[in-house]
């Protein structure tokens, strides 16, 4: 009798445990759904001015800006290293993927390390501190990144790299290709490269650039560089930021999917050896009164 109520409550957590993974599948469905409908929509703005600001950067040779990558190799500051993780987990890999890339640039390029490292999210908080690495400034942004808290913290990395503080910055997100394939990737915010954005599998090519043309520029090229260069780096840090949300969505939609399946199988499994201990104990208890019944005849 112990053993089948020890089953029956285990069956009984099981149960509570898939209703709750299903209500969780549930939500992270829901708010993948929207933050899928955001990266989508922002990312042909995005590929549009990037591609504007990497032919006008290239066709330009007599005019040069600050914010544009140039041949000297060192520049005053520090690098500023930004790792994009969530604030919650049961996430399947999705932030351990993001972390080991980060690990991996910090351990691989020379003086990264010993830079500037700013943090998104709670889960990489305990990981960095465990790793050695001391976090100069962790933000909080939440699952709802809006365009004018991304546009402060861009204006302040371009501000912040114009007075020398930083000598570059770096972003290490989850990038999100398509519901069933995300991968972690770095992304070089400043200084401003042509190179610096991969382009979506699914977007136009662009026509070949090797033939040399001449443009004419109203307002001129200095006044276009000094617009365009600011708004296209905030709208690589807000895609950025999309893409990171959208894909802790989507991993965690996946794992608690998974965790549900596995509920349900486990169930199904404490159920079957539920039955056959009662079988067992029925038949025992059917056995003793037949003895019984025997004795007494």
């Amino acid at each position: 009798m112990a053993k089948t109520r020890e089953i029956k409550k285990r069956i009984k957590a099981v149960g509570n445990i898939r209703r709750i993974t299903k209500t969780m599948q549930m939500i992270a469905t829901s708010k993948f759904a929207r933050a899928q409908a955001a990266a989508v929509a922002s990312k042909p703005y995005t590929r549009a001015l990037f591609d504007l600001v990497a032919e006008l950067a290239a066709t330009i040779t007599d005019v040069t800006h600050p914010l544009l990558a140039s041949d000297r190799e060192t520049r005053p500051g520090k690098p500023l290293t930004l790792v994009i993780t969530s604030d919650r987990g049961l996430c399947g890999p999705y932030n351990g993927s993001v972390l080991r890339l980060a690990m991996n640039q910090l351990k691989t390029i020379p003086g990264l390390r010993d830079g500037l490292i700013e943090l998104v999210g709670k889960k990489g908080a305990g990981f960095l501190k465990f790793a050695g690495v001391s976090v100069a400034r962790q933000h909080a942004i939440g699952d709802k990144p809006n365009y004018e808290t991304i546009q402060a913290l861009a204006g302040e990395y371009i501000h912040r790299f114009m007075a020398g503080e930083v000598s570059s910055v770096r972003v290490v997100y989850m990038r999100y290709i398509s519901a069933g394939k995300q991968t972690p990737e770095v992304l070089q915010l400043l200084p401003f490269q042509g190179q610096a954005a991969t382009p979506a599998p699914d977007a136009a090519k662009t026509p070949d650039s090797s033939t040399n043309m001449i443009y004419e520029f109203s307002p001129d090229a200095q006044g276009l560089l000094d617009d365009l260069l600011p708004a296209a780096v905030k709208a690589l840090l807000f895609q950025a930021f999309n893409d990171a949300v959208v894909s802790e969505h989507v991993a965690r939609m996946i794992a608690m999917k998974s965790a549900t399946d596995n509920a349900g199988k486990a169930g199904k499994k404490y159920t079957r050896i539920f039955n056959r201990a009662r079988q067992s104990q029925i038949t025992t208890e059917l056995t003793e009164i037949i003895s019984g019944a025997a004795a007494l005849a």
